[in-house]
């Protein structure tokens, strides 16, 4: 299968060539934040007050990376539950992010919201944090300090591996993948090598 490489911050036209299934790989900068951080984000920005970083075009991992051992610039870095941010990503697309990284599905509400914010979710495999943090190059906290692990981080990355499973189609791969099972004897590749 062919490997679609993503430079961020993303733009219109590289969204547009995305489509669920697709094996993805993003270069560039990338931030995390977990259910805290994109709270705080969302008051800050129902106060009028500004931002810590610019949100527009931007990829966020949903990630609490552990502490790193010597000689690395970061611990493990697994993707979290996406559900436990079903709540906050529609407000998140509204000021600007294009793209956002975790694991499991998402809520009909939100698969909505990236086909109206021309968007895209992809998951990162659970389990391979430890694998995917050789894909972070340089680790930098910008924002919230105080919430230590969900800290907002600047990730400098190399090919950081990924699947499109909402595309700015309104495409669904998880519900596809149902949908095809239902149907059909015969496996489903791309929702095998996420490990279902």
């Amino acid at each position: 299968m062919t490997t679609k490489h993503l430079t961020t911050p993303l733009t219109d036209e590289a969204i547009s060539g995305l489509r669920i299934g697709d094996h993805v790989t993003f270069t560039g900068v990338i931030y995390t934040a977990r259910d805290a951080a994109h709270k705080r984000l969302i008051e800050l920005r129902e106060k009028g007050e500004p931002l810590p970083l610019e949100l527009a075009g931007q990829v966020i991992y949903y990630v609490g990376p552990t502490p790193p051992r010597p000689g690395m610039v970061i611990g493990s870095a697994g993707p979290t539950t996406s559900m436990r941010i079903d709540p906050y990503t529609p407000a998140m697309l509204d000021m600007g992010v294009k793209g956002v990284i975790g694991k499991g599905g998402r809520g009909p509400a939100v698969r909505e919201s990236f086909r109206q914010h021309h968007a895209v979710y992809c998951i990162a495999v659970g389990g391979t944090g430890a694998l995917l943090n050789r894909h972070i190059k340089k680790v930098e906290i910008v924002a919230f300090e105080d919430l230590g692990t969900e800290a907002i981080r600047r990730l400098e990355v190399e090919g950081f591996p990924a699947i499109v499973v909402n595309d700015a189609a309104g495409g669904d791969l998880l519900e596809e993948g149902k949908r095809q099972y239902r149907t059909s004897d015969r496996p489903i590749p791309a929702v095998q090598s996420l490990g279902g």
